[in-house]
């Protein structure tokens, strides 16, 4: 069996799929949940699917001895962001390289970078008119949303469409695409 972590900041909408997912799957569980945020939906969707959470402090995070011992605990082969907000430290992306995925709100490396998650993105790419925009699934590496890119799946824009609504249609490619990205990624079919 291959062991993944989720690590998430918010309402766990990516992570809550990807824990379904690979709920009964032969070769891919998810191991283990972590946040960095105390009042994160995703702690409620680690307890639905009955899968050990951790709720991490900065300090925790920068302390590569505990994090470290934490992943080896349960076995962990790759780390799944969906919805982290804070920068990977580099002795992660070390520990394992190319083992590290994203999932970004934009068709990379449009609205990509620092500052640029969730309704940033989507306001940004209304402000600027754009016809379409989308979602990736990328490699992380040492610099905001610059990885390997992996998958991108587009969606059209009209203009009508507010940034909710873009959101919505961006978070319904997400849901679609992001796990079997992942079990393609990991397993090779």
């Amino acid at each position: 069996m291959v062991y993944i972590a989720v690590f998430a900041s918010g309402g766990g909408s990516n992570a809550r799929e990807i824990c379904r997912h690979f709920e009964n799957h032969a070769t891919v569980q998810v191991g283990l949940v972590v946040t960095n945020n105390p009042k994160a939906g995703v702690v409620k969707v680690a307890e639905e699917y009955n899968i050990p959470s951790l709720i991490l402090t900065g300090k925790q995070l920068n302390d590569s001895g505990f994090l470290t011992e934490l992943l080896d605990k349960y076995s962990i082969a790759y780390i799944i962001l969906a919805g982290y907000l804070k920068l990977i430290p580099v002795w992660l992306l070390d520990k394992y390289p190319d083992r590290i995925m994203n999932i970004h709100p934009s068709l990379l490396p449009k609205y990509g970078g620092k500052g640029m998650y969730g309704m940033h993105v989507h306001e940004a790419v209304k402000a600027n008119g754009d016809a379409e925009s989308g979602m990736t699934v990328h490699l992380v590496n040492n610099e905001f949303d610059k990885g390997r890119i992996l998958f991108q799946k587009k969606i059209v824009i009209t203009q009508d469409m507010s940034a909710e609504e873009i959101a919505a249609a961006v978070l319904n490619l997400e849901h679609a695409n992001y796990s079997k990205t992942i079990e393609k990624f990991i397993t090779g079919y």
